[in-house]
Order: C-alpha cells, then sequence, then structure tokens
C-alpha cells in the first residue's frame, strides 16, 4: 500500500515499510518461516539436574527383563511341594496345568491373582515366596510315607501339622519295617537337592545284624556288592555296641538312598538285618531326646544354614558302569521321572563335520569354462 501524503507531495510512491538501520535486524521486508508439515523431531532427553523440578520420564521394562512379581510356572509348582522343577516342566508339557482357563506352556511366568489348576484342581499359591519349613520326624516301625494307603494303612503325614499353603514333601523314604529320622518340608526344590543321588548326600544308619560280620565281609561290604539294580557299597562301616544274644550293632554310611539298599546289601553276604535306624541324614542328626513318633521343627536360623550347605554342595561324578539310582528308597508310584536331556553345547564351540564314508564321498566338479566341464555329463 502507498502513502497518501507521499503521492499529495508527488514524490514517488513508497514501497512496503522496513525496519530502521542499526535496530540489530536484517534489512529487508519481514518475513514469517513457514512451518513445515508433519511431527516435530524430538529432542534428546537431558538427564535432571539436583534441584530441578523436571519429572523423570520412566523408561518402559524390557520384555527380557524378568520381575520378581512374575516367577514361572514350574517353580511355583515346585515350591507348592508337587514335585521337583524338572518333574513339573514335564508336568506342564503334557497339558495337565492351566492357568485362567488357557493351557499352560512351559517358561511360562504367572503372576498375583492368576488362577492355576493341576489336573482340574485349583492351586492355592502366593506370588511372594514363604519361608521354608523343614521337620525332623522320628519315623516309628509301622508306619507308611505316603500321603494316602489303599489298606488305611498309618502314614506318617497324619501326625504332621496341617499346611495353610502347599503340602509336606519327604526327603527320601523309609520302608515300613525302618524308623529314625526322615525330613519333611514344604519346598520342593530343597526335597530334590537333598535325596538326588547327584549331590551324594550321606545317609547313617545304625543296623542290627544277626550274626557278626568277619573282617572279609566287612571288605566286601566297603568295596561293593552287586545286587539286581546294580553294585552297591557302603561308604564307612564301623562296628557299634554289642546286642543282644548273637545280635551285633554296626553304623553304616551310605551315599545314595535306592530301595531297601541297606537290607539287601546285608543279606548279599548272607545275613539278615533285624532291626534299621537311620540316625542322621547329610548334616542333620537326629536328637537325643525326640521320641518316636514326634517332631522337631527347624528355626529360620537353622534353615538357612541347612539351604546354604545344600547350596555348596558339588555334584558327584557319575559312574558310567552303574545303574541309575532312584531318589531315596524308591520313588513314588505315577510320579514323573527325569528327561532324558542332550548335554548343552560350549559357548563358542564349532559343531565339528563328520566325515563322509567311504565310498560316499562327494565329487567334485571341474571349474567353470575348462575343457572338463564342458565334457564332463550335467
Amino acid at each position: 500500500m502507498t502513502d497518501k501524503r507521499d503521492t499529495a507531495r508527488g514524490g514517488k510512491p513508497a514501497g512496503p515499510r522496513t525496519r530502521a538501520a542499526g535496530s540489530g535486524a536484517a534489512r529487508g521486508p519481514v518475513r514469517r518461516k513457514r512451518r513445515l508439515a508433519g511431527p516435530r523431531p524430538s529432542r534428546p532427553a537431558q538427564p535432571a539436574q539436583a534441584g530441578s523440578r523436571r519429572r523423570a520420564v520412566p523408561q518402559p521394562v524390557r520384555a527380557d527383563e524378568p520381575e520378581t512379581e512374575t516367577p514361572k510356572l514350574h517353580k511355583v509348582l515346585a515350591q507348592a511341594g508337587l514335585g521337583s522343577r524338572l518333574q513339573m516342566e514335564q508336568v506342564i508339557g503334557e497339558g495337565r496345568v492351566s492357568v485362567n482357563g488357557s493351557k499352560a506352556h512351559v517358561g511360562q511366568r504367572v503372576m498375583a491373582g492368576d488362577r492355576i489348576r493341576v489336573d482340574g484342581r485349583v492351586l492355592d499359591w502366593q506370588a511372594t515366596p514363604r519361608r521354608v519349613r523343614v521337620l525332623l520326624y522320628h519315623k516309628p516301625a509301622g508306619e507308611l510315607v505316603t500321603h494316602s494307603d489303599p489298606q488305611n494303612r498309618p502314614t506318617i503325614f497324619q501326625r504332621l501339622p496341617r499346611l495353610k499353603h502347599g503340602k509336606w514333601q519327604a526327603v527320601g523314604r523309609l520302608d515300613l519295617n525302618t524308623e529314625g529320622l526322615l525330613l519333611v518340608t514344604d519346598s520342593g526344590w530343597l526335597a530334590n537337592r537333598l535325596m538326588h543321588p547327584r549331590f551324594g548326600m550321606e545317609r547313617e544308619y545304625a543296623v542290627r545284624i544277626l550274626g557278626g560280620l568277619d573282617a572279609d565281609k566287612q571288605r566286601r561290604l566297603l568295596a561293593g556288592v552287586t545286587l539286581e539294580d546294580g553294585e552297591a557299597r557302603f561308604a564307612s562301616l564301623r562296628e557299634g555296641t554289642a546286642g543282644d544274644g548273637v545280635n551285633r550293632w554296626y553304623h553304616a554310611v551310605i551315599a545314595e538312598g535306592r530301595n531297601r539298599e541297606v537290607r539287601r546289601m546285608v543279606e548279599a553276604v548272607g545275613h539278615a538285618v533285624s532291626r534299621l535306624i537311620r540316625v542322621r541324614y547329610g548334616p542333620v542328626v537326629l536328637p537325643r531326646g525326640l521320641r518316636r513318633g514326634k517332631w522337631l521343627e527347624l528355626d529360620a536360623t537353622e534353615v538357612a544354614r541347612l539351604v546354604a550347605q545344600v547350596q555348596d554342595a558339588e555334584p558327584v561324578p557319575a559312574d558310567p558302569g552303574k545303574a541309575p539310582d532312584h531318589p531315596d528308597d524308591g520313588r513314588a508310584r505315577g510320579a514323573a521321572g527325569p528327561a532324558t536331556r542332550r548335554p548343552a553345547r560350549k559357548a563358542g564351540s564349532v559343531r565339528r563335520a563328520r566325515p563322509p564314508a567311504a565310498g560316499n564321498a562327494p565329487r567334485q566338479r571341474p571349474p567353470r569354462g575348462s575343457k572338463a566341464a564342458r565334457k564332463s555329463p550335467r
């Protein structure tokens, strides 16, 4: 727009208004920058300074970072006393476990409020781990180590206190006529760690034998005798106090717990066991004064010491010429056994190619363009 006053004076029409010189701005008309379409580029986040009121933006949790509030399903089932973690993985793989009405899978994580069913029965569980409980029970002869008996015979679990969550699990088994120390816990992991043969937990028994063992038979028991399920031997054998009449007491230590192993070993050398008492299991000794049929619970300090000793135990190398052992005096009927797994490959190792068999070596083709390549059939 031109100025009317300049036109009336006969001057030339003025152009658009410009900023005064020396004002610090560039000469020329004032123009606004046109904003480009699209979202603004994001600025890099600056670290919050001390004393600033700016809130820190919470970073999203990565999917591969497990949280303590979401334990794995097989671990929850093992802590509930349903078996070892390996056995629970097999139960989940068989499709016997569901979470919130959907079929569970191995490696699945659960959180508080999830409804877990095992074989159709609802599992009462807690997201936070409970304190591990361990009982020392003095088993008398005539009781079975089982949760149910079709003949309604007395069992050890009828004398134990009731649990609100999970169930009691016996560490190993003692047959009907064997008495002595029996560990009972509500932790499936601790029970499996104590009784699995690869950790070599020692069991000490007081054995009353009809007729004494001479030096030759003692050497045979220490060197090893052949049973129907493999070779067995005593880790140590020492003579105790004299019994009544022809009976003799011995203290025998074994590092495994096959079904009726001590009795069968003594029978293999021509004698019979008239009484068998377990007096020690690993680092736990049968307390003096604990009467038959009574139990004693370990406090938190003693349980922590027992767990630390079990964790420090190193696996015992397996004997290749020996039959596989079952965890202590037989396995519960119907329980899932350990699965055979292929040994894991070491990190960074390279699989070597298998050399071809004689006569099956691959034929090498001649390079392209050569006379041999043109003559060779395709």
